[in-house]
C-alpha cells in the first residue's frame, strides 16, 4: 500500500503577502491520517479552520483563495503545490493573516522548510482519484482538460503578446523529484504596467522585484534575469499543481492547459468532482521501496 504521508515536525514561516503587503507568519504542523490540509486563522478570535478543498475557494482573482463566512485565506497555490509535491497528505496550517507569505514568489522555500522537517507515515493508505473518462472546461481561447493517463502529468501551452514571453509550451511528468528540482523554483511573473495598476487599486502592494519576476516594454526587469529559460510555462505548471491539488486526493490523469489560469483551473477541479462517472478512487497495493511518493501501477478499487 502507499501511505498518507505528514509532516516528521513544524516548520515556521514568515513573510510578506504579495496582495496585502503585510508581513504574515505561518507555521505548519503534523496531522492525523484522512486530516487533509487545513488553515487556520489564529488572528481571530475565535480562531477559523477552512479546509484546503475546491468546495472552499471563494475567489479565483490573481491567486486562489479559500474561505468561509467567517475568515478567508489567500495566495495558497505555491504552499499547496509544495505539500503536493513534497508527498504531505496531512498537515494544519496556523496562519495570522488572510495570506500566504509569497516568499520569493515560487515554492522553494516551503519545499526546503518542508524537506527539512521530514514526512511521516500516518498508517492509512492513500486513495488516489483514476480518471477514467475525460473532463474540459472552456472559455474562449482558453482551455483545460483532464484525460485518463496511468500516471500524473501536467501539459501547458502559454501565449502572451510580448516579445519577452510569446508562447511557451511544457511537459511535466510528475513525480517528487521532478517537482521539487525542476519547477518548485520558477517564480510567478507579471507585467509591469499590470502591476502600476493593481497597486493603483490597492492590489499587489507586497510585490517587487525580490518575490516576482516583472516583465517590462524591453523584457524582464530582475537584474539576475531568469531561473530557467522557459520559468513562466514552469510556474503556470507550479501554480496548477497547487489548484489540482483541491480536488483533495492524489490525482492520477493529464491535464493538459491551453492558456489557463486559476479560474479554469478551479472550474475543472469542480467539473471532474460533479462527474463521478469521470473517476475512481482506487488504492495502490504496491509501493516502490527507494521512492516512497511515486505510485506503482497495480490498483485496487475502494469505496469512495
Amino acid at each position: 500500500m502507499t501511505f498518507q504521508n505528514t509532516l516528521g515536525n513544524k516548520v515556521t514561516f514568515s513573510g510578506i503577502g504579495l496582495h496585502t503587503g503585510k508581513t504574515i507568519t505561518l507555521t505548519l504542523r503534523p496531522a492525523e491520517a484522512g486530516t487533509g490540509i487545513v488553515f487556520h486563522r489564529v488572528d481571530v478570535s475565535p480562531s477559523v479552520s477552512i479546509e484546503a478543498k475546491a468546495a472552499n475557494v471563494v475567489s479565483t482573482r490573481l491567486s486562489t483563495t479559500i474561505g468561509n463566512a467567517q475568515a478567508t485565506v489567500s495566495t495558497i497555490e505555491h504552499l499547496m503545490a509544495a505539500l503536493y509535491g513534497c508527498g504531505i497528505d496531512n498537515a494544519h496550517v496556523d496562519i495570522n493573516g488572510p495570506e500566504v507569505p509569497i516568499m520569493d514568489g515560487s515554492a522553494a522555500p516551503f519545499v526546503a522548510a518542508i524537506e527539512k522537517a521530514g514526512a511521516k507515515g500516518c498508517g492509512k493508505p492513500r486513495k488516489y482519484l483514476v480518471v477514467k473518462k475525460p473532463v474540459s472546461v472552456v472559455e474562449g481561447d482558453k482551455k483545460i482538460t483532464i484525460i485518463p493517463s496511468r500516471t500524473y502529468k501536467i501539459s501547458f501551452d502559454m501565449e502572451f503578446a510580448h516579445r519577452a514571453v510569446r508562447s511557451q509550451f511544457r511537459s511535466m511528468q510528475f513525480s517528487r523529484e521532478i517537482f521539487t528540482e525542476e519547477y518548485a523554483a520558477a517564480r510567478t511573473f507579471g507585467f509591469l504596467a499590470e502591476v502600476e495598476m493593481l497597486k493603483a487599486h490597492g492590489l499587489a502592494l507586497g510585490g517587487s522585484l525580490e518575490n516576482a519576476v516583472v516583465i517590462g516594454e524591453e523584457g524582464v526587469l530582475n537584474e539576475e534575469g531568469l531561473r530557467y529559460t522557459d520559468e513562466f510555462v514552469r510556474h503556470k505548471i507550479l501554480d496548477s499543481v497547487g489548484d489540482m491539488s483541491l480536488a483533495g486526493y492524489r490525482l492520477i490523469g493529464h491535464v493538459k492547459s491551453t492558456k489557463s489560469g486559476h479560474d479554469l483551473n478551479h472550474k475543472l477541479v469542480t467539473e471532474l468532482l460533479r462527474r463521478p462517472d469521470c473517476y475512481t478512487l482506487e488504492e495502490f497495493t504496491q509501493q516502490p521501496a527507494n521512492a516512497p511518493f511515486l505510485p506503482m501501477p497495480e490498483l485496487a478499487t475502494v469505496a469512495a
